[in-house]
């Protein structure tokens, strides 16, 4: 346990934080299998598949905007979510 001023404070902002990511990564991870549950279902609307591939664009750039996941993560995801809609 923390004993001086500072390192209390480091622990409740961390805790902060912590709690932040988790429930940014946990948005992320639940758009994710929203698309690939699209992708797998018989019936394809592109409509649909467009406004989910924009929304998942979004919570990408915001965890990278918050440091919550890198770049190149994101990047990397955006690219196999567009390949896939794609065909």
């Amino acid at each position: 346990m923390a004993h001086s001023l500072s390192a209390k404070k480091r622990s409740r902002q961390n805790l902060k934080r912590r709690q932040r990511n988790q429930m940014i990564r946990s948005r992320i991870k639940t758009q994710l299998k929203k698309i690939r549950a699209l992708l797998g279902s018989d019936k394809k609307d592109k409509a649909v598949l467009q406004t989910e591939l924009k929304n998942s664009y979004s919570l990408l750039d915001t965890a990278v905007s918050k440091r919550v996941i890198h770049k190149n993560k994101s990047a990397r995801l955006k690219s196999r979510l567009t390949v896939a809609v794609n065909k």
